[in-house]
């Protein structure tokens, strides 16, 4: 690499500059302190662990994300944290000997070898809340509201920087999926054919979630030719929509037996509610949705924006991931990628940061080793003020001076 490359940062490895860094910090203290209003506890989990306890279980999305590395001084697998709800799952199991329900926040950058779209960074700065020990549908509908609130949070603090004629977030849409009837499916299919390769599945689980009803025509006659469950694998691609998509469902998946009618009538009870709590926003229902949930087991979720094609935040349920921590243990949360929230907000308009220091003074100091400026400059910035020695205040303007007068350090307005 020669000198003038050296400034490069890898693909897809970004930074934060002070505009972009402030409004970055700013939403990630915003949003922790709603977490901490709704209960939950900060937790700071490390940046690498061994692969025993930050892959295991996670699926292989997670496995193909991390990067590994050797640790130099036990000689294990180590690797780089690509998501942190396994480490906080591994914090309510072990760490704090998992009793009761348990709420729990984060906010840390996680490193991906892959971004997850084209534009898309490989070191997210991921933030979310779990619930651990509540296997109740009532946590499930809580993480929801919870996720909404975020965003509407957010929506409320960009339309009010930018004034009132920004669309912010504009219309959002809550997406609603239950792995239940993935399971079912997959089981019907391994019942039909036995014999079925584990990539002819992958297959055909990948055409259902590109809802590609021409690829399913071509993949079905030779892999399933002849089984019942071939007309239902062609009309699950279209089950999303609205409400009437899941009295369809009901006759449709009625055969794969009483766990997938169990799994609809929870759609229709946490809708009813969410719409009921969230008048603007509507709800969608994907029954095909699949893609990201590898190691989820129940009600799977995503928020998006009207216009914007990526989930601006998702989650669901992973009940019992705290097994191989010692402990079974229900789960529920979400989580959302603070620079996809600014890249987003910013492509509506521009995103004019509100500066970290926009109420506060910014007070101009001379260069002087004298005791008593030091101490003066020090009282003012205890008070909140910003004191910058030379008068250099960056981008920001000072708005006074402080000078000498009768052997005294007085504040002055600039005029």
């Amino acid at each position: 690499m020669t000198s003038v490359d050296r400034w490069m940062l890898p693909e897809g490895v970004d930074e934060l500059l002070p505009e972009r860094a402030a409004v970055a910090e700013q939403l990630r203290r915003n949003i922790l302190d709603l977490l901490k209003s709704w209960g939950y506890q900060l937790v700071v989990p490390p940046l690498i662990e061994f692969t025993d306890s930050l892959l295991i279980g996670m699926g292989k999305d997670i496995e193909t994300q991390s990067f590994k590395l050797t640790d130099q001084i036990s000689g294990k697998s180590m690797a780089v944290r690509a998501d942190i709800t396994p480490q906080t799952a591994r914090i309510d199991a072990h760490s704090l000997k998992a009793e009761g329900i348990r709420r729990l926040c984060y906010a840390g950058s996680v490193l991906h070898t892959r971004p997850k779209t084209l534009m898309a960074s490989r070191c997210p700065m991921q933030i979310g809340a779990e619930i651990y020990g509540d296997a109740s549908m009532s946590a499930d509908i809580e993480v929801i509201s919870l996720l909404l609130e975020t965003l509407q949070l957010i929506d409320s603090e960009f339309t009010s920087a930018q004034g009132t004629a920004s669309k912010g977030l504009c219309q959002l849409t809550l997406d609603l999926g239950h792995v239940s009837i993935y399971n079912a499916v997959r089981e019907a299919i391994q019942a039909a054919a036995p014999a079925l390769e584990q990539d002819d599945l992958a297959l055909i689980f990948d055409a259902i979630q590109r809802k590609s009803l021409p690829d399913l025509k071509c993949l079905l006659p030779n892999l399933l030719a002849g089984h019942a469950i071939t007309e239902t694998l062609y009309q699950l691609p279209s089950l999303c929509g609205g409400a009437n998509v899941l009295l369809e469902a009901k006759a449709l998946l009625a055969s794969l037996g009483q766990g997938v009618i169990d799994a609809i009538d929870q759609l229709t009870q946490v809708a009813e509610i969410i719409s009921q709590r969230f008048t603007g926003v509507e709800v969608y229902f994907d029954l095909a949705e699949i893609r990201g949930y590898e190691y989820h087991t129940g009600l799977v979720f995503a928020a998006y924006a009207d216009g914007h094609g990526l989930a601006l935040a998702n989650g669901g349920r992973y009940d019992n991931i705290g097994k191989v921590f010692g402990s079974e243990r229900s789960a529920t949360g979400f989580n959302t990628d603070i620079k996809a929230l600014i890249d987003f907000l910013g492509s509506r308009a521009t995103l004019a940061a509100q500066p970290i220091n926009a109420e506060r003074e910014i007070i101009a100091a001379p260069s002087s080793d004298e005791a008593s400026l030091w101490n003066a400059v020090s009282q003012l910035r205890s008070a909140g003020s910003i004191v910058i020695f030379n008068g250099e205040a960056g981008t920001e303007k000072p708005t006074s001076l402080l000078v000498q007068k009768a052997g005294n350090w007085v504040v002055e307005k600039i005029k």
